[in-house]
């Protein structure tokens, strides 16, 4: 499992994750849509010997993925575990992952850029994150020459990642801010100052468990260094907002805070059957219910890792076969019994 899921990072009481994401093209190369498969591969293999090259120890750390070679059910876990993106979990002519062991470092190949470099750490660490993804950019960039422009910067598909290249995003869990209904004022406020806060997956996906990506929407005009401290304040404003919050309904609302968290421990702990949704929204009031010091039973990070493991594509690779819903429903009760 990723690093990220089972470690706790500095303010992991909300923070789950912090992802920088490079996205960089190779010169002469036309866009992954219209790249040829000779020319797809040899793009892979470039990719690899830039980071590998004749290195052992990194040769035992990094594996080569490619898409073609995974079952949709792999595919999709990798997706559930946010190494890569939906886009190239389709993409089984000519898409590749360069990844290393404990899945900090994710390189995409051949996605809607040639190369997508992605540092994923867990809790707010978005320097050491940055440190790690412009340590690998550089590697590839000593023996690739990058699609570049004067005035524009670095050349991407699509002309939301012109410049820079890079995407800064954090992963929080906001059951406070949700709950009373002040989410609505981030949303609004974020979208006015260029910044995004989508669900649990990205773009056009659902707010499940209280899990919201709050990421910079342009790269074009801000060194990367300023688009992460753009970032990293408007975080921190989230993150003192859902503290006063929390606080305020421990106080005012104790008993009805008390009886939603230990209700939802006890569907959890009991359920024969349960949905993706039910339990993602029961597992978010126990983890609120944890940093409240309600419960003590069990940790964040466990939750956290529980999240990735009821999901559709987890429960399938476990068990090793394709599972009706009602299978996935029961599986997955099995599975948070276990844990909880």
């Amino acid at each position: 499992m990723p690093r990220w899921l089972t470690e706790a990072g500095p303010e992991s009481d909300i923070v789950i994750s912090s992802r920088i994401r490079i996205a960089r093209n190779v010169e002469g190369f036309p866009f992954p849509n219209k790249l040829q498969e000779k020319m797809a591969k040899d793009i892979t293999d470039r990719v690899y010997n830039s980071v590998i090259g004749g290195n052992e120890s990194l040769k035992e750390d990094f594996k080569l993925v490619y898409m073609k070679d995974l079952d949709g059910i792999e595919r999709l876990n990798y997706v559930e575990k946010h190494l890569i993106s939906p886009d190239i979990a389709k993409n089984t002519a000519s898409g590749s992952l360069l990844i290393n062991k404990d899945e900090t470092i994710a390189i995409l190949i051949n996605e809607e850029d040639h190369i997508r470099i992605q540092s994923l750490l867990p809790g707010f660490q978005l320097e050491n994150a940055w440190n790690v993804a412009d340590k690998i950019d550089d590697l590839i960039e000593e023996q690739i020459k990058y699609a570049f422009d004067e005035d524009l910067g670095y050349l991407t598909a699509c002309p939301t990642n012109l410049g820079t290249g890079i995407r800064v995003s954090i992963m929080m869990h906001l059951p406070a801010l949700n709950m009373t209904g002040y989410i609505k004022n981030i949303l609004h406020a974020s979208s006015q100052i260029g910044i995004a806060v989508r669900g649990i997956y990205g773009e056009g996906t659902e707010f499940l468990g209280n899990i919201f990506q709050v990421s910079n929407q342009t790269t074009l005009g801000s060194t990367e260094e300023e688009t992460i401290h753009n970032l990293k304040d408007v975080v921190i404003q989230i993150i003192q907002k859902e503290r006063l919050i929390r606080e305020n309904l421990l106080k005012e609302k104790k008993i009805e805070l008390e009886d939603k968290v230990f209700r939802s421990f006890g569907v959890l702990k009991n359920a024969r059957m349960i949905s993706v949704n039910e339990a993602m929204k029961l597992i978010s009031d126990i983890k609120l219910g944890i940093v409240l010091s309600l419960i003590k039973e069990v940790s964040l990070e466990s939750l956290n890792h529980l999240m990735t493991r009821i999901q559709v594509g987890y429960l399938q690779k476990h068990y090793q076969c394709e599972l009706t819903e009602v299978e996935r429903d029961i599986k997955r009760a099995e599975i948070i019994r276990m844990t909880i």
